[in-house]
C-alpha cells in the first residue's frame, strides 16, 4: 500500500475511481477523495451489483441469495492508472471482492478468472494471452429505434465500401485515434496495433501478449477509454457484437499459449511439432466451447454475429493458418506456438471470456481429450455446431457439471439467472420487422 501511496503523491492525485467489472464488463464502484481512499484502504458494496441486468432489472430466481451481503473491496495495488480525460488529477484502481470471512466473492468476474488461473498455477502452467478487439465507430444515436450509421470522416462523407486494412480509411478518424493512443499511453495500456476491419468504420486493436489477468484488465479499461475518446469527437464507439444489419460482427479473438516456470512453450515439442498438451488443449476447447458459449456470446445480439455474421465461426473445427475455423493455429515456430479462439464477441466480458477459454483448455489437458483432425479448406461449408440463441447457450452451460466446478457454482447460477432475465426482457419488445411483415399479413 505504501507503493500506491507514493504513486498517488507523485501524480498529485485528488480523487480515486474505485472500479470493479460487473457481468457486462462495465465499471461499477465508488469515487473517493484521495485522502479517504488511502485512509480507509478499502470499501464496501452489496454483492447484488452482480445480479443487476444490463437494463437495470433483477432476476426472478428464488434460489439466488438476496440478502445483499456487503463485500469488502480491496485495491489491487498493481492496477493504479491515471484517468487521462479527467480535469483534476484522478486515479482509477481496480478492486477485488471478498466476503466477511476474507474469501473471494465467487460471482465477481475477476474472482472467476483468478479461480481458473489458480488451477493452472497448481499444475506449474502459466497461460499467455493476447486479445484482439474489434469495434465500430458510429454516428451518435440518440433514438434507439433508429438504425446505426457510419460516422462522417475528415472528407465529409460516411464510409460505404468495404475497406479492409486500409490506411487511408483509418486516417479519416485520426483525431479520435490520436486521443485514444494518448489515453492508452497515459494508462500504460499496451495496444500493439490498429487496423481497419471489414465493416464500415470497423476497427481492430491488438494487445501485446502477457499475463491473463493483466490483459483482461487492459481490455476492460480500453473499452472505457475508446468510448471516451470517440464521444469527445461526437461519435460513439460500440462493442456490440452485430450493431448493423448489413455489416459484419465484431469479435474478441483470444490468442493463447502455455509456458512452464522457465518460460518454455508447452504447446510445442523440441522439434517444433505440436505437443500432446497442445492437442489436448484443442480437444478441450472442441468439447466444452458449446457449453460455455454464453460467456463468449453473453447477449441476445451476440447470436446475430455467430449465426448470421461474416467471418464468424460456425462449428468446432480447428486448422492451421485457416481463418474459417473457430480454433485457428497461426503459422508459428515452437517458441510462439499458440491457438486463436475466434468464438468470443467484442461484447464479451474479457475476464469471463478468458476464464471460459482457459477452463476449456484446462479440462482438455487434465482429461486427456484428443483433438479431431485439422480441417483442410473452408470450415464455412461444414454444418453449424453452436447454440443459435442465448437461451440454448444458457441451457448448455446449466447442464455442464465439469464447467460448473471449474468456474464456480454460485457464479454460474447467478450468471444464468441474470442472462435469462435479460432474454425475457428482450422478448417483450415488438420489433420493426414484426410490425412490417406481420401486422397486416397474419
Amino acid at each position: 500500500m505504501e507503493k500506491l501511496r507514493l504513486w498517488m503523491r507523485q501524480h498529485a492525485i485528488t480523487e480515486v475511481e474505485c472500479l470493479l467489472p460487473d457481468f457486462t464488463g462495465n465499471a461499477r464502484g465508488k469515487i473517493l477523495p484521495a485522502d479517504k481512499f488511502l485512509k480507509e484502504r478499502g470499501m464496501r458494496l452489496p454483492d447484488n451489483i452482480f445480479l443487476q441486468t444490463v437494463n437495470g432489472d433483477w432476476p426472478d430466481d428464488t434460489s439466488i441469495d438476496w440478502t445483499e451481503q456487503d463485500m469488502e473491496l480491496k485495491a489491487d495495488i498493481r492496477t493504479p492508472r491515471l484517468v487521462p480525460w479527467a480535469t483534476e488529477p484522478t486515479a482509477q484502481v481496480i478492486h477485488d471482492c471478498f466476503d466477511a470471512e476474507g474469501e473471494p466473492v465467487e460471482m465477481a468476474p475477476r474472482s472467476v478468472l483468478r479461480r481458473v488461473l489458480k488451477l493452472y498455477e497448481q499444475k506449474g502452467w502459466q497461460p499467455v494471452v493476447a486479445p484482439e478487439l474489434e469495434f465500430f465507430l458510429v454516428k451518435k444515436n440518440e433514438d434507439w429505434d433508429y438504425p446505426l450509421e457510419p460516422p462522417i470522416g475528415r472528407n465529409g462523407r460516411p464510409e460505404t465500401a468495404r475497406q479492409s486494412y486500409s490506411i487511408d480509411a483509418v486516417n479519416e478518424f485520426d483525431p479520435i485515434f490520436e486521443d485514444m493512443y494518448d489515453y492508452c499511453e497515459a494508462q500504460e495500456l499496451e495496444v500493439d496495433s490498429l487496423i481497419h476491419e471489414t465493416g464500415a468504420a470497423q476497427m481492430e486493436v491488438n494487445f501485446i501478449h502477457g499475463d491473463a489477468l493483466d490483459l483482461a484488465d487492459q481490455v476492460f479499461l480500453f473499452k472505457r477509454t475508446m468510448r471516451e475518446a470517440a464521444m469527445r469527437h461526437h461519435v460513439y464507439a460500440t462493442f456490440m457484437a452485430k450493431p448493423m444489419k448489413n455489416e459484419p460482427g465484431s469479435a474478441m479473438h483470444i490468442h493463447q499459449s502455455l509456458v512452464d516456470k522457465d518460460g518454455n512453450n508447452l504447446f510445442a515439442n523440441p522439434d517444433g511439432s505440436h505437443s500432446e498438451l497442445f492437442l489436448n488443449y484443442i480437444g478441450g476447447l472442441q468439447r466444452y466451447v458449446p457449453a460455455v458459449v454464453a460467456l463468449f456470446a453473453p447477449n441476445v445480439n451476440s447470436y446475430r454475429r455467430l449465426a448470421f455474421g461474416d467471418s464468424a465461426p460456425r462449428n468446432m473445427s480447428w486448422g492451421e493458418d485457416n481463418r474459417t475455423v473457430g480454433l485457428r493455429v497461426p503459422r508459428s515456430g515452437g517458441s510462439d506456438r499458440r491457438i486463436e479462439n475466434r468464438y468470443a464477441g467484442a461484447d464479451a466480458n474479457p475476464y469471463l471470456a478468458l476464464a471460459a477459454s482457459l477452463a476449456c483448455g484446462y479440462l482438455g489437458m487434465t482429461q486427456g481429450i484428443e483433438a479431431t483432425a485439422p480441417v483442410q479448406g473452408s470450415a464455412y461449408n461444414m454444418p453449424f455446431g453452436l447454440p443459435r440463441s442465448l437461451e440454448e447457450a444458457l441451457l448448455a452451460l446449466e447442464q455442464n457439471h465439469e464447467l460448473r466446478d471449474v468456474l464456480g457454482q454460485r457464479f454460474v447460477d447467478a450468471f444464468i439467472a441474470v442472462k435469462r432475465k435479460e432474454y425475457e426482457a428482450f422478448f417483450t419488445v415488438i420489433s420493426a420487422w414484426e410490425r412490417e411483415f406481420l401486422l397486416l399479413n397474419v
